[in-house]
């Protein structure tokens, strides 16, 4: 058969270097809508090139793919054959949620992205690379480069009261990152059963799910953690939100603080301290991280997912000594470490005081957002109670005690808003609530989507 009939093409007005390419699909799609049954002899590379006005070598190069797929045969003497036909393109559903794009989102805590530091961030990356001799793209130590972990040290004694030198301290991909690190080694040494806080955060339990670590729920008053409950659940490692519990918002009181580290004592255990919001509180001073008090019985993880943007992937995990190494290691073995250039771009923030300067634009930010939404609920849900202390990037607003919260949320859903209802992150049934977070949206556009929710509580 002659190449025009073989292809249905009488012209070729494709760029050179994509001709290759070009021909091997065209000639998939005729052995696929059946125009070419097998065994059919295809025209000679010669023919078919001087007819499309190709070099034969383009036409040699897409028999030859062809040829590697199984679709052609090459008989010596008898030319080229079809042996097969491919198999119909198949349409992948991909298994990610579908966006919601119209939904207004107050149930994600992230904060203000359209305030992320551009400017200073470039500047740092730039003068990375340009004072550079191309180490900064090669192999950092796995647990992360020593000019971010320098600057970390020093940062987290001034900030956070955690005494922790370069060398004690893991860069991870966020609190992720670190859980999933904890659970390993953990597991590893016969202590996975952890105690999560309930009401608590669903992701923290989704990430030790998949590592398959036992989680017991314990629960959270107005002073946090309930110690003594704790003690009964048989756990020996607790993972905790003292600077600011989500979603309660409550801070883990001195009293607790002290009973907690007595338990980790008493039951040779380890707290894991997810340093929660501790960069946001509007009415005083943050409460000194727990690792202050016990360095060797706290691990102390946290992230720049509240402060930066949770899609640098950034955060880190400051362990007791006898689980340093092994933490390393399995940090090591996931995948050699976190990328060196965002690592040496946050060291730049650090030294600079960039990231310090871009907190305090934040928490000015932040706070605004959140006294315009405790108005928004004070006016627009009678009845409702606003939990916790001025601080994060997030409300707890409890509901008269008739509301299903999870109703309210879906109904909320139908009328264009995304809200978190307390009751998803419950293990054990308790009072109606839904989680506002004000971090991403405006004092407007936040006022009215707590207006729609006071409007469908009105409703019979």
């Amino acid at each position: 058969m002659s190449g025009a009939n073989f292809l249905q093409l009488h012209t070729l007005d494709v760029p050179r270097g994509r001709r290759v390419s070009w021909l091997v699909e065209r000639v998939r799609t005729a052995l696929r809508d059946g125009r070419v049954e097998p065994g059919t002899r295809v025209p000679p590379t010669r023919a078919l090139a001087e007819e499309l006005g190709v070099a034969r070598g383009t036409v040699v190069e897409a028999y030859r793919r062809l040829t590697e797929e199984g679709l052609l045969t090459a008989n010596r003497g008898g030319g080229t054959v079809v042996s097969a036909s491919p198999p119909p393109p198949t349409a992948f559903r991909s298994r990610e949620p579908r966006a919601e794009p119209d939904l207004l989102d107050i149930s994600t805590g992230t904060p203000d992205l359209s305030a992320f530091p551009r400017a200073a961030w470039l500047r740092a990356e730039e003068g990375v690379l340009s004072g550079s001799d191309g180490r900064a793209l090669t192999y950092a130590p796995a647990q992360g480069t020593l000019a971010l972990r320098t600057e970390l040290s020093s940062w987290l004694a001034r900030s956070r009261g955690v005494l922790a030198p370069p060398d004690r301290i893991i860069v991870t991909g966020g609190v992720t990152g670190a859980l999933a690190l904890l659970a390993r080694v953990l597991h590893d040494r016969g202590r996975g059963t952890v105690a999560v806080e309930d009401p608590g955060a669903e992701g923290n339990r989704r990430i030790l799910a998949h590592w398959s670590t036992p989680t017991v729920p314990v629960r959270v008053d107005q002073e946090g953690l309930v110690v003594h409950e704790l003690a009964a659940s048989g756990a020996r490692t607790a993972l905790v939100t003292p600077a600011h519990q989500f979603p309660t918002g409550v801070v883990l009181s001195p009293a607790r603080r002290r009973a907690l580290l007595t338990w980790a004592v008493e039951r040779d255990g380890l707290v894991v301290e997810d340093d929660y919001d501790a960069e946001y509180r509007y009415d005083r001073r943050p409460v000194r991280a727990l690792h202050s008090m016990a360095p060797e019985r706290v691990a102390h993880v946290s992230s720049l997912s509240k402060t930066l943007g949770p899609g640098l992937r950034l955060g880190w995990l400051v362990a007791p000594s006898d689980l340093h190494d092994d933490l390393v290691r399995a940090r090591w073995g996931t995948d050699l470490g976190s990328p060196v250039l965002p690592q040496l771009a946050l060291a730049e923030l650090l030294r600079s005081g960039a990231l310090e300067r871009h907190l305090r634009t934040m928490r000015t930010r932040h706070r605004r957002r959140r006294d315009t939404a405790v108005r928004a609920v004070a006016e627009h849900l009678p009845g409702a109670v606003v939990e916790g202390v001025a601080a994060g990037i997030h409300l707890l607003v409890l509901l008269p005690e008739h509301v299903d919260d999870a109703v309210l949320a879906e109904r909320a859903r139908e009328e264009g808003i995304r809200v978190e209802p307390l009751s998803s992150l419950r293990a054990v049934p308790g009072p109606p609530g839904v989680v506002v977070s004000y971090g991403t949206h405006p004092p407007a556009r936040l006022a009215a989507a707590i207006a729609v929710l006071g409007g469908l509580l009105r409703r019979p």
